[in-house]
């Protein structure tokens, strides 16, 4: 797994959430009024594949239903909201690169959050396309393995196509083509997914072997996370476990 994705599982483990709830929440707001905006005023989850993926995280997430209500009425009528979906290529430290997934009403301002932190951190933006190649868009299943057995997750994961098949000590990691990912509702076949979301999957990972520099990484991808208008970033970055470990 990335080394963003056993810091997150750390993260997890120890309590330590990656945004106050109150931000949490605006995020997942931002992200079902902009699924509802792009499906085109669709306002059920069932007819809306994305809107779908963006209600089932805000109940993961425990988000209350009123604030999932306000957020798709949000994006419909005269006084919708004006949101869009920003991807920001990035150019980090020790030859790593960075996708942003942010969502905006402003931006402007969306530009010069992220670029000030970016300076603050010793990265750079990048021009469209000098980052994205090196990365496979696609659709992420994960299955605790407490819940099921590896060989319904590999029946799944036949059914649909998936990519590849990755796993730890506590999740199987799926990912299947992003086309496929409004497919996963309907062969499930009573598994029950931790997470169903997109997906940038580094093609070749860099590592990042000192503790230093692995420090320098993280506190980039999570004072990135921390900004408002930042959904998520994808780094092609591997630290090794025990590297983690010492940072946790």
């Amino acid at each position: 797994m990335s080394g963003h994705s056993k810091w997150s599982q750390i993260k997890r483990k120890k309590g330590i959430a990656d945004q106050a709830r109150g931000n949490l929440f605006s995020k997942l707001s931002r992200i079902i009024t902009l699924a509802v905006l792009e499906g085109g005023g669709i306002t059920d989850p069932d007819n809306n594949v994305k809107l779908r993926l963006a209600v089932e995280k805000a109940k993961q997430s425990n988000m209350p239903k009123e604030n999932v209500l306000r957020a798709i009425e949000r994006g419909v009528g005269p006084n919708k909201a004006m949101i869009k979906e920003v991807v920001y290529e990035v150019f980090a430290q020790e030859g790593v690169s960075l996708i942003i997934l942010a969502t905006s009403d402003n931006v402007n301002r969306t530009l010069s959050d992220i670029k000030n932190i970016l300076e603050r951190n010793g990265a750079k933006l990048a021009g469209q396309g000098s980052v994205d190649y090196l990365f496979q868009k696609c659709g992420l299943v994960t299955f605790h393995k407490s819940n099921t057995s590896e060989e319904k997750v590999l029946n799944f994961a036949e059914r649909l196509m998936a990519q590849d098949i990755d796993q730890d000590n506590e999740l199987y990691y799926v990912y299947i083509p992003f086309e496929a990912l409004g497919h996963v509702k309907d062969n499930l076949n009573g598994l029950v997914p931790d997470v169903v979301e997109l997906d940038y999957r580094p093609k070749a990972k860099i590592e990042v072997k000192t503790s230093s520099d692995a420090k320098k990484i993280l506190n980039l991808v999570d004072s990135l996370e921390e900004l408002d208008d930042v959904h998520k970033v994808f780094g092609n970055f591997d630290i090794p476990d025990e590297t983690i470990q010492s940072l946790a």
